[in-house]
């Protein structure tokens, strides 16, 4: 299969070009500026470039969402980093003679915004929100479902916190080591995960699985608080964690819209995977950190 993507060179994409790779896929990346660290990987910078028809598309690009404060500036870059990708690899899908198989596109739980209900919350909940975390994953699989119109089956990716060698653990592992981790604001708030073999796993299986089409939640069955997942986190690195993050803290770094997503996280599942018959490598919280501490 000849798999075109977006967003390879991130830590998500890196992990699945790799996997591609080794299963014989053929993957071409479309890249602006960071090339792909995968070996193998053929890159082009524009979509004029691709001559042979592609069997499927997996989108993934998309500017960092807690890498900066959310400034007005910096909402706008999100959702249009996003949108334009998306965009133009619709735009491509409607002048191709033979259109991809499929679209798996990125999305995340912040379709779901952030609120401190304890149900759970699967594919199928109304979401009745005007939030900026909402709207963008909106609008992001809006534009990602026109591709339907040229007959092209879609999936969207409506991802947790990805647990792996880079993303969010790359950046809690410094601070944890050194003894400085602890809970975010009353670490109650739910803390849906998945690990990046799952991740990776769950893309293949949606690119698979031509029966399927719509929004998956990309999390483990079993959410965690925060303060559990702190608590397991530094017991797999032996540290202590004991310095909490006060909510107005999270809120001076990112920003009160993004900070909610922090202080007032979601009770995310994966139904809709798991009715299709995907079957979690890591369902369980301290499994995972355990796996992924043996490969640091």
């Amino acid at each position: 299969m000849r798999v075109l993507i977006t967003g390879a060179s991130g830590f998500i994409g890196s992990a699945l070009c790799k996997t591609l790779l080794q299963r014989g896929d053929e993957v071409v990346a479309l890249v602006h500026s960071r090339k792909p660290t995968v070996a193998g990987v053929r890159a082009i910078n524009s979509l004029d470039e691709l001559s042979d028809p592609v069997d499927a598309v997996v989108n993934l690009a998309g500017a960092p969402i807690a890498d900066a404060r959310w400034s007005e500036q910096r909402k706008a870059l999100l959702l249009q980093s996003r949108l334009d990708t998306t965009g133009q690899l619709v735009a491509w899908i409607e002048k191709q003679e033979q259109p991809p198989a499929v679209l798996v596109s990125g999305s995340a739980i912040g379709f779901y915004g952030a609120c401190t209900e304890d149900h759970p919350i699967s594919e199928n909940t109304e979401v009745q929100l005007s939030d900026f975390s909402h709207q963008l994953c909106a609008q992001w699989e809006a534009q990602a479902l026109k591709a339907e119109s040229s007959g092209v089956r879609v999936c969207l990716l409506r991802t947790g916190v990805v647990l792996g060698k880079g993303g969010a653990l790359a950046k809690m592992r410094l601070p944890f080591l050194l003894g400085g981790g602890g809970p975010i604001a009353s670490g109650q708030q739910w803390m849906p995960w998945i690990h990046i073999d799952d991740e990776v796993g769950a893309i293949l299986h949606l690119l698979d699985r031509t029966e399927l089409s719509g929004a998956f939640n990309l999390t483990a069955p079993n959410p965690v608080s925060n303060r559990d997942f702190v608590k397991a986190y530094a017991a797999s690195l032996k540290r202590p964690a004991i310095f909490p993050m006060p909510a107005f803290v999270v809120s001076l770094m990112l920003g009160s819209e993004a900070g909610r997503l922090l202080t007032e996280g979601l009770r995310v599942v994966p139904d809709r995977l798991l009715q299709s018959g995907y079957t979690f490598s890591y369902t369980q919280l301290e499994p995972a950190l355990r796996q992924l501490e043996s490969v640091y």
